[in-house]
C-alpha cells in the first residue's frame, strides 16, 4: 500500500510538471539544489513562471543591520524579472537597492493533506525560491511600466482605468527588479502517504481542498452614486 502511494504522489508531481514544462531549464546552483525530497523539485522556467504569475504575495529574506528579516509584499513578474515595490522610507527597499543578496519565496496552498497518523499529515503545495541581488528601476518611463506591471498582476485592466501616478509619487516610489536567474521550484500533490500498517485504521483520511477565491465587491461608501462596477472589477471574479 505505501509503495503504490509513492509511486501515486510520483505521478501526480510528474503529470503537474508535465502539463506546464517547457524546453527552457534554469541552471540549477548550490543554492537552489533540493537537498530534501529533490523529485519534488522542477527548474523549468515555465514551471516557476506559472507560479509566480499566480501568487500575489512574495516574502523578501535579506540581512539588515547583521540581523535577518523576512518582509512580505506584492510583487508582480515581467518576463524573467520579478518586481517589487514601496516607500522610499522603506528598510527593505533602501537596503535592497544597495545590491545585497536577497531570498524572495511565494507559496500556494492547495490543500490540507489529512493522514491516519498525526506525524503524515502534510499540505499539498507549489512554491518557488529565488536568489539574487534587486537592482532599482530609476527612469521614469522604465518605472511606470513596472508599476503597471504590479497594478495589472493584482487585477488587469485596472491601470487605464485609474489616475496614473503623479511626479510626487513617483519619486516617493522605489522600484526593484530581481532576475529571475537563480530560482527553483517545489510540489506537493497527491494523496496521504501513511505507513502500511495504518491503512486499516478506522480513521478518516483524504485531502482537503484549499483555494483563493473572490466574492461580491464591496463599494467605498464615498463613491458616487452614479457609478457602476466596471467591467474588469466584475470579471476579475473569474480568476
Amino acid at each position: 500500500m505505501k509503495a503504490a502511494a509513492l509511486f501515486f504522489d510520483d505521478l501526480m508531481s510528474r503529470f503537474v510538471f508535465a502539463t506546464l514544462r517547457g524546453m527552457s531549464q534554469l541552471p540549477q546552483t548550490e543554492r537552489t539544489a533540493l537537498k530534501r525530497l529533490p523529485k519534488r523539485g522542477s527548474f523549468d522556467r515555465d514551471v516557476i513562471n506559472a507560479i509566480l504569475d499566480e501568487g500575489f504575495v512574495c516574502h523578501v529574506g535579506f540581512i539588515a543591520d547583521d540581523k535577518p528579516v523576512v518582509i512580505p509584499t506584492g510583487y508582480a513578474r515581467v518576463g524573467e524579472e520579478l518586481i517589487i515595490h514601496g516607500s522610499q522610507a522603506s528598510r527593505m527597499l533602501r537596503a535592497l537597492g544597495k545590491g545585497i543578496d536577497v531570498c524572495v519565496t511565494v507559496t500556494l496552498i492547495d490543500g490540507l493533506v489529512l493522514a491516519r497518523s498525526a506525524f503524515h499529515h502534510s499540505m499539498n503545495y507549489r512554491s518557488v525560491v529565488v536568489f539574487g541581488r534587486a537592482q532599482v528601476i530609476d527612469g521614469r518611463e522604465e518605472k511606470l511600466a513596472a508599476l503597471r506591471a504590479l497594478s495589472e498582476h493584482m487585477i488587469r485592466g485596472r491601470w487605464d482605468y485609474v489616475r496614473e501616478p503623479n511626479e510626487q509619487e513617483l519619486q516617493q516610489t522605489t522600484v526593484l527588479s530581481v532576475p529571475l536567474k537563480e530560482a527553483s521550484a517545489k510540489i506537493r500533490t497527491g494523496q496521504p502517504i501513511d505507513d502500511d500498517k495504518d491503512y486499516d485504521l478506522p480513521i478518516w483520511a483524504g485531502i482537503l481542498p484549499l483555494r483563493i477565491s473572490t466574492e461580491s465587491p464591496v463599494a467605498d461608501p464615498r463613491l458616487r452614486m452614479d457609478l457602476e462596477i466596471p467591467a474588469h472589477v466584475l470579471s476579475s471574479r473569474k480568476r
